[in-house]
């Protein structure tokens, strides 16, 4: 998988974000918050191509959790990250 061009991830009022850059993109409707852990997964998403098991690794490195319920909230967030249209197979 991989991120679609354009969009980034911006701290807004001490919020995570990821807005769409270009003016072709833009809709303020609709910004798609993240808390900080998803905010982590994005950054590392955008480096690359990645896979849930890629970003599952990342995780692990980082915070304290099971390998387990990393891959199952990753996999709930990239089935909400397609749903929006911000990443691509």
């Amino acid at each position: 998988m991989k991120t679609k061009k354009g969009f980034v991830l911006k701290t807004i009022c001490k919020e995570n974000v990821i807005v769409a850059e270009g003016l072709d993109q833009i809709n303020f409707s609709k910004l798609i918050s993240l808390n900080n852990t998803a905010a982590f997964l994005w950054e590392t998403a955008v480096k690359g191509d990645f896979t849930a098991e890629s970003l599952a690794d990342a995780m692990l490195e980082k915070y304290e959790v099971d390998r387990e319920t990393a891959l199952r909230d990753i996999n709930v967030l990239l089935d909400k990250w397609k749903e929006l249209g911000i990443i691509e197979d």
